[in-house]
């Protein structure tokens, strides 16, 4: 099903970009190892609503998200924390991700560094690098929520 397409990163920027240390290895040997995470958008009847997940290579499982009506810094952190909180992971995990400002902003860095994650980004303009969090969106957006209508936040 074909759908309008919403760009959701913007890899033209000045911030450090981490190394691409997962390089498409998206097996993991235990829980907690690799984590994915990206941004996709949800139309609404009030705007555009946008949806970050996290998710352990491992299990394939969505260990946390975050939605908001804005793609800022603050909607990664969010599902970061979640993740955190319910996994409570250890140090040396790969947190991988899309090269967007808002994960190579100095409040993601932050965070993953004093959680001492090791940050992993996609090469520009690739999504294969990401496919897993690709792969996921793809599923939610054609199996669910594009047989559906939402008013806003809320109704989501």
């Amino acid at each position: 099903m074909k759908r309008r397409f919403k760009n959701t990163t913007d890899s033209n920027h000045a911030l450090p970009v981490a190394e691409n240390i997962l390089n498409r290895d998206f097996s993991a040997s235990k829980p907690n190892e690799k984590w994915v995470s990206d941004i996709t958008y949800v139309w609404t009847l009030a705007g555009w609503l946008y949806l970050c997940t996290v998710i352990d290579l491992y299990s394939r499982k969505v260990v946390g998200w975050s939605m908001d009506d804005n793609m800022e810094r603050a909607l990664i952190i969010k599902a970061l924390d979640m993740a955190c909180v319910s996994r409570n992971p250890g140090e040396g995990l790969i947190f991988h991700s899309v090269r967007g400002s808002q994960y190579a902003s100095k409040e993601v860095r932050d965070f993953l560094e004093d959680k001492k994650f090791t940050q992993s980004m996609s090469r520009k303009a690739n999504c294969w690098d990401n496919a897993v969090a690709e792969s996921f969106f793809h599923s939610l957006k054609t199996e669910e929520l594009y047989f559906h209508k939402f008013y806003d936040i809320n109704d989501s």
